[in-house]
């Protein structure tokens, strides 16, 4: 019985020890999106200035769920062996206004990179001229 016992207070040791260390890596990152998040919540119809607890919760909730979706997506990509824009793509093909948010993100980006690829040959030519 003491053996069993133990064995039961060393996996509950090695639970509370994983999930310490994953409470660590959040509170590094904690803060990092806090200004963003709290512009989004003023353009959703809150105050000016929410309460840091209001935003400290809404970050946790944003970075498990990025945290999640990479997770997944890497899964999705083990496969393959390389992470993807279309894996997250893939995760969220059920939810279409998301995906047609990113996918409308996703070709603005590209728009923007041909944009400034064609301004730099543009700045190029004017200062070598031939």
């Amino acid at each position: 019985m003491h053996n069993s016992s133990s064995a039961g207070a060393a996996s509950k040791q090695k639970a509370g020890t994983s999930s310490q260390a994953s409470e660590a890596s959040l509170k590094r990152k904690r803060g990092v999106f806090q200004k963003d998040l709290q512009h989004m919540m003023y353009g959703f119809g809150d105050d000016a200035n929410p309460l840091p607890e209001t935003v400290s919760f809404l970050e946790d909730i944003v970075v498990e769920y990025v945290t999640d979706m990479v997770h997944k997506a890497q899964d999705i990509a083990t496969k393959r062996g390389k992470l993807l824009t279309e894996d997250f793509l893939f995760l969220i093909r059920k939810d279409l206004p998301k995906l047609r948010r990113c996918t409308e993100l996703l070709s603005m980006n590209e728009e923007l990179k041909q944009a400034r690829k064609a301004f730099e040959v543009d700045e190029e030519k004017l200062a070598n001229p031939e």
